[in-house]
C-alpha cells in the first residue's frame, strides 16, 4: 500500500515535470515539498533535469540541508534555499527555484513585476527582489551556503515569491499544487507583462481587484482544474513519471533506469 511520503513522492515528481513542460523550468532549477510527517524536514530530487525527474529520485533532507537517504547520493546545489525558506515560514509546504525566460528580464532591469490579470494575481501585491552582493559580494551566482540561503528567506519574508537578481525567482506556495499554479502563471504573467509594456502604457490591478483575483484564484477548484489540464497535457505527450518506489527512508529503491553513479561527496555544492 502507498504512504503518504509514496504520494507526495509521486505529485513531487509530477510537479517537477509539470513546471517543465509548460516552459518555466528546462535543464534546471528544483522544486522542494515539506515531509508530510516531520515538518523539520523537506523532500527534494537529487540533482537531475526536473521532467526526468522520478519518484525514486526524491531524497529527504533535513532543515539545515543536509541529506538524510542513505547512499553517497547528491542534491542539487543550491538545496539551501529550500531549507531555509522552510525554515523562515512554517506556513510554506512548497517551494520552486526557476529561471524563467519570462521572469528574468524583471531580475535584470528596474522594470516591476506586477499583477495584469486576474490568474497573473497570484504573483501576490509585492513581488521582493534580493541581491546576493549586497551581503555576499562577487558569488557564483548559485546559493551555496545556509547564510545565503536565510538571506534569500528573509527578503523573501511573507511574501509569495521573490525575484533574484541577475539569477531567477524563488516561488512558495501552501501546497505541491499552489506552488506548481503560481509558478506557471507568474511566468505567463511576466510574458504578457512584456508584451503590454511594447504595445503602450500598462495599467495593473487595482489593489482591492489583485487581492480578490488572488483569493479566488488559489481555491481549491480552479487548481484542481489547472492541475488537471496540464497533468493531461503531461500525459498525452507520454510524459508521466513512472510509479517507482522511492528512496526516502532507505525502505525504496530506484528503477535501474534512474539509479546514478556512485559519486564522492562534495565538500561544496554545485
Amino acid at each position: 500500500m502507498p504512504t503518504a511520503v509514496d504520494d507526495i513522492c509521486y505529485e513531487l515528481a509530477l510537479a517537477n515535470r509539470i513546471i517543465a513542460h509548460e516552459g518555466v523550468l528546462d535543464g534546471f532549477g528544483h522544486v522542494s515539498a515539506r515531509h508530510p510527517l516531520k515538518p523539520d524536514h523537506y523532500l527534494l530530487s537529487r540533482s537531475r533535469s526536473p521532467e526526468l525527474v522520478e519518484p525514486g529520485d526524491i531524497l529527504e533532507l533535513d532543515i539545515d540541508s543536509n541529506v538524510v537517504t542513505p547512499g553517497n547520493i547528491l542534491p542539487y546545489g543550491e538545496c539551501v534555499i529550500h531549507g531555509e525558506i522552510f525554515r523562515a515560514r512554517p506556513d510554506v509546504l512548497a517551494v520552486v527555484h526557476h529561471h524563467s525566460p519570462a521572469v528574468l528580464p524583471f531580475c535584470l532591469t528596474d522594470l516591476k513585476l506586477v499583477p495584469i490579470n486576474g490568474l497573473g494575481s497570484v504573483i501576490g501585491a509585492e513581488v521582493p527582489s534580493w541581491d546576493s552582493a549586497d551581503e555576499f559580494g562577487d558569488t557564483p551566482m548559485v546559493l551555496t551556503t545556509n547564510e545565503q540561503g536565510a538571506s534569500l528567506a528573509r527578503a523573501l519574508g511573507p511574501h509569495a515569491m521573490v525575484l533574484m537578481r541577475r539569477h531567477g525567482a524563488t516561488v512558495v506556495g501552501a501546497s505541491l499544487k499552489e506552488v506548481v499554479f503560481r509558478s506557471i502563471m507568474s511566468h505567463r504573467n511576466a510574458e504578457l507583462l512584456l508584451r503590454a509594456h511594447m504595445v503602450g502604457k500598462v495599467t495593473p490591478l487595482s489593489a482591492g481587484e489583485a487581492k480578490l483575483a488572488h483569493d479566488y484564484s488559489l481555491q481549491a477548484r480552479p487548481l484542481g482544474r489547472a492541475w488537471e489540464y496540464w497533468a493531461t497535457r503531461l500525459t498525452k505527450a507520454g510524459e508521466l513519471p513512472p510509479r517507482s518506489k522511492t528512496l526516502v527512508g532507505g525502505k525504496g529503491s530506484r528503477t535501474s533506469a534512474s539509479k546514478p553513479k556512485a559519486k564522492k561527496k562534495a565538500k561544496r555544492r554545485r
